[in-house]
């Protein structure tokens, strides 16, 4: 354990971390971990949605291990990120194999479940690329709070979908980079006004995968589902950490 002052890439924040198993109703384990604040009840869940697992999507894709590692410390939320069907990550594989958003809907599921079993607290989806679609196409149920959607493609969404988002008059958040390689801010703008409650957030000069803006995401997460947090969020840290280096698993 060291004490640092700048919060790094690799710096994880204490807090009660444990492995869990998600299962599907089709019978499929699901690797995944549950991150709590150290010594406080968490005031929100954050449920993370991959991206793409054949482009490399998992549990550990840079934004969301950074969410694992330091939102339960600074903002007091619970992360319960996990790999989908047929997805590996240096914490295991998950079982099963990627079905294009379809299959997949028993996992989302499975989280919930989950969340609801363990009495975690205001639930929201956290959506990012793939995960962005499993959200709207899966994920609109009475238990979730409302969505944030990192660099949101709209492939697999349908209009019926969206408008079911729409008829739940939850919020919806939609972070889209400016430089996105799918979905454009402007046409962004266009394609969420389907859904009433939703925000475009533009990301000036960043990309579809969102290197070099992990802190403004995470603070536009905060934002969304604990707005009583202030933002930005710390960028120093003066107390016990630790520093880890995760293995990248290629499918």
């Amino acid at each position: 354990m060291v004490t640092v002052a700048r919060i790094s890439a690799n710096t994880v924040l204490p807090a009660r971390r444990q492995a869990v198993v998600l299962e599907t109703a089709d019978g499929l384990d699901l690797i995944g971990e549950l991150s709590l604040p150290e010594n406080e009840e968490p005031r929100a869940t954050l449920i993370l949605l991959h991206p793409l697992p054949t482009h490399g999507g998992m549990m550990d894709s840079h934004i969301y291990r950074k969410a694992a590692w330091r939102l339960p410390a600074l903002a007091d939320l619970a992360v319960l990120r996990f790999n989908t069907r047929g997805t590996a990550s240096e914490a295991g594989r998950s079982d099963g194999t990627f079905d294009n958003g379809i299959s997949e809907r028993l996992d989302v599921a499975a989280a919930l479940n989950f969340t609801t079993t363990q009495d975690l607290p205001n639930p929201w989806l956290i959506g990012w690329s793939f995960g962005t679609d499993l959200a709207l196409m899966h994920g609109c149920k009475p238990e979730i709070k409302g969505a944030v959607l990192i660099s949101p493609p709209l492939r697999w969404s349908t209009a019926e979908q969206l408008q079911a988002w729409a008829d739940s008059e939850k919020p919806v958040v939609c972070l889209v980079p400016e430089l996105d390689d799918y979905l454009k801010p402007a046409e962004a703008e266009q394609r969420f006004k389907a859904i009433p409650r939703a925000t475009v957030i533009t990301f000036p000069g960043a990309r579809h995968l969102m290197v070099g803006h992990s802190e403004k995401v995470l603070d536009a997460i905060v934002n969304a589902v604990a707005p009583e947090v202030h933002t930005p969020l710390p960028r120093d840290w003066n107390g016990p950490c630790e520093k880890r280096q995760v293995t990248i698993i290629n499918k």
